[in-house]
């Protein structure tokens, strides 16, 4: 069986974000901050032309999306324990336990995980590059999709993506 597939991995496709985790004990780290990589592989057949997709095309792709997390606070929206509230004046309100947080609106980023471990960003972003491959490049069916989320050097959150029935 053959398979084709697309790596990128290029230096842009960064974003610095600040966040801390919360550990299954209670215990939470303090505030602090990442300059975050990102690196994805996408398996797919290849067309006609003997490409799975240009890489003009998905490189924009992932750069919006990383684009997005850039200096930003990301906040896990679905933590069962974390308070976030915004006031009518824009202003976002964190609460854990004791700790208490304020921040403006456009500095916070709330995402529908549950901890912002690289795991979950890595789910994250590569749900939405999902997303964006199906609805701009229909033609593109993907058989495997990984993508990588690096905190630091050499420590990745990696999340696959495997059609139903491919192993």
């Amino acid at each position: 069986m053959e398979r084709w597939s697309i790596e990128v991995d290029k230096e842009y496709l960064k974003f610095s974000a600040a966040h801390f985790l919360i550990f299954p004990d209670g215990s939470a780290e303090r505030l602090h901050g990442h300059n975050y990589r990102v690196y994805v592989e996408v398996e797919a057949e290849l067309s006609r032309f003997g490409l799975i997709i240009d890489f003009h095309h998905i490189k924009p792709l992932i750069r919006e999306l990383v684009d997005e997390l850039d200096e930003r606070w990301i906040l896990p929206g679905e933590h069962d324990e974390l308070k976030i509230d915004r006031r009518e004046d824009g202003i976002f309100e964190v609460r854990y336990q004791d700790r208490y947080y304020a921040a403006p609106f456009e500095d916070v980023l709330v995402l529908p995980i549950n901890n912002t471990s690289a795991e979950n960003l890595a789910s994250y972003l590569g749900r939405r590059l999902m997303h964006g491959l199906e609805v701009r490049f229909e033609s593109v069916r993907v058989q495997q999709l990984r993508i990588a989320v690096e905190e630091t050097s050499g420590q990745r959150g990696v999340y696959r993506y495997l059609e139903e029935g491919k192993s």
